[in-house]
């Protein structure tokens, strides 16, 4: 662990100063656009964006700290933020030079364990944006990058501090009943919701995202959204025999105004379990 982050404040400092890594596919296909002018369109750009939480954050980070004196609304949405901002000043300003991949070539369970939240936050997005437009939410892209997001500070711990992480992962084994945010506290002295909130505000991303991930918003139906779509990537990553899933098959029934049985063939890859 870095000497100036051992609290919430010196994390936030920290990362708000470190080279955000992406990941390795997402590089590559930027560099194969960015030499292929005619289809590098933001509509393509996009695409590739909306798969990684990490440079997602990276794009409305640098559109809200330099955004124009004439920009009152805030910007979630992914294409009408690169055309705001430009193709060239994406790639010029936003992309990274280095890849997760990179980043962690020393720290191999680190890695996979990196990936895993970025596949189950790719998961909850897919699910939030499914359930928006089935909920009629006219800005469902919002309600997708905030579930793709909700998960961001537990990506760059992963990324920044492998070995903590890893350690709350051995404590959690070693006691079943232990709840994340308790070995995120013994480990870091704070819960990563705590850092991630903090980072929100730090990194001036739209107070919009800090709301819709916030579950102390939960009964409102977007916000309900969101957490019921990261509920069920976590759990369901476990494997779809988890014991947590019927409850959560429950609660988002009653969200869209469905069946179980339904939400059970809407969720599950191949159907009913």
């Amino acid at each position: 662990m870095q000497e100036d982050t051992k609290d919430i404040h010196g994390w936030v400092s920290f990362l708000s100063h470190a080279e955000i890594p992406i990941l390795k596919q997402s590089k590559r296909e930027l560099s194969i656009l960015r030499k292929d002018s005619d289809n590098a369109t933001t509509h393509a750009i996009a695409e590739i964006v909306a798969r990684d939480p990490m440079l997602t954050a990276l794009l409305l980070r640098y559109l809200q700290l330099h955004k124009h004196r004439s920009q009152t609304n805030e910007v979630l949405e992914i294409e009408p933020a690169l055309l705001m901002l430009g193709i060239e000043p994406f790639f010029s300003k936003v992309v990274p030079t280095i890849s997760v991949e990179e980043k962690l070539i020393s720290h191999a369970p680190a890695l996979l364990a990196t990936l895993r939240v970025v596949h189950r936050s790719h998961r909850a997005s897919s699910y939030a944006y499914d359930w928006a437009v089935r909920l009629r939410d006219m800005h469902f892209e919002e309600v997708r990058v905030a579930a793709l997001l909700r998960d961001l500070s537990e990506t760059l711990m992963w990324c920044f501090s492998p070995l903590e992480m890893l350690n709350i992962n051995k404590l959690q084994e070693q006691d079943k009943t232990m709840r994340s945010g308790a070995a995120q506290e013994l480990v870091f002295g704070f819960r990563l919701v705590e850092l991630q909130k903090a980072l929100v505000k730090e990194w001036h991303l739209p107070n919009l995202l800090l709301h819709l991930m916030d579950s102390e918003n939960s009964k409102q139906v977007r916000v309900r959204n969101v957490v019921l779509a990261d509920r069920l990537s976590r759990h369901s990553a476990h494997g779809w025999d988890d014991a947590a899933l019927p409850s959560d098959y429950k609660e988002i029934a009653e969200l869209l105004n469905m069946t179980v049985a339904d939400i059970m063939i809407i969720v599950h890859p191949e159907g009913t379990p």
